[in-house]
């Protein structure tokens, strides 16, 4: 990683400011930031997604809808679910007798979620734009809510970890699939050139937007490492918090329950 691409250290930001990449910004500011970011982005989201990963994030979300467990019956809640992948699978999975909600801050993704959903056929999945450290539910209302690639959007993800946490029913799971830290070092030379290279050549390619696509790079560079998050999970009160590594740990599905 060359000298401009390198992270700075990830100690808290100075006060009343707070990450946006590898920038340090006013705490108020980093919403608007964020969402003119995925706003800028959502009618290429998908096809971002399979281009950046080669096809591999549906491997990555299928790993966690099948470590999710859904049953038929249960209610689901897929925080920051974008395009709906994950709200899809849940649905079919939760089945009529169940209920699936899908919650995203990002008015534009919500949109894309509801064009996605209709177009395959899923109907009467409930919409809602909430910001996840605020979630507008009871509490108890969930067996199982999931975040899948937007924990490190979030200003405040104690915050967030402790109101999904509220909403879990007792005995319930709360799943986080999100970008960590690679387990090799040459896996890490590997990527940290893959993204400060290519990412934001593709985004400006096909979604003429290479800024968005390089603050995805730094964001995740400046995200929790698996150990980390799993004590920021602990600490917001969730037990039994589990690490599963995939693609040599340049992503990583946390999971714990509310045993409370």
């Amino acid at each position: 990683m060359s000298s401009e691409n390198k992270p700075p250290q990830k100690d808290s930001p100075p006060s009343g400011t707070t990450h946006f990449g590898f920038q340090d910004v006013p705490t108020a500011e980093k919403q608007k930031r964020v969402a003119g970011v995925f706003t800028s982005v959502a009618g290429s989201y998908d096809i971002m997604n399979d281009l950046m990963s080669f096809g591999i994030h549906r491997i990555w979300k299928r790993f966690a809808i099948d470590l999710a467990g859904v049953r038929p019956g249960e209610r689901v809640l897929d925080v920051a679910g974008g395009t709906g992948d994950l709200t899809r699978e849940f649905a079919r999975l939760a089945g009529p007798r169940g209920q699936v909600i899908l919650t995203d801050i990002n008015a534009a993704m919500l949109g894309e979620g509801r064009r996605a959903l209709a177009d395959r056929g899923v109907v009467g999945v409930p919409l809602v734009q909430s910001n996840a450290e605020k979630l507008p539910f009871a509490e108890g209302s969930f067996d199982c809510i999931t975040i899948s690639f937007g924990l490190r959007n979030v200003t405040d993800k104690d915050a967030a970890l402790r109101s999904m946490r509220r909403c879990l029913k007792p005995g319930g799971r709360l799943l986080v699939l999100e970008f960590s830290k690679p387990q090799s070092e040459l896996l890490g030379k590997v990527y940290d050139q893959y993204s400060f290279r290519l990412l934001p050549l593709m985004g400006q390619l096909v979604a003429r937007d290479a800024e968005s696509y390089r603050y995805l790079a730094e964001s995740i560079r400046m995200h929790p490492d698996q150990e980390t998050l799993k004590g920021m999970m602990q600490d917001a009160g969730l037990s039994r918090v589990q690490v599963y590594n995939m693609t040599g740990g340049i992503v990583a599905v946390h999971r714990g329950f509310r045993l409370d």
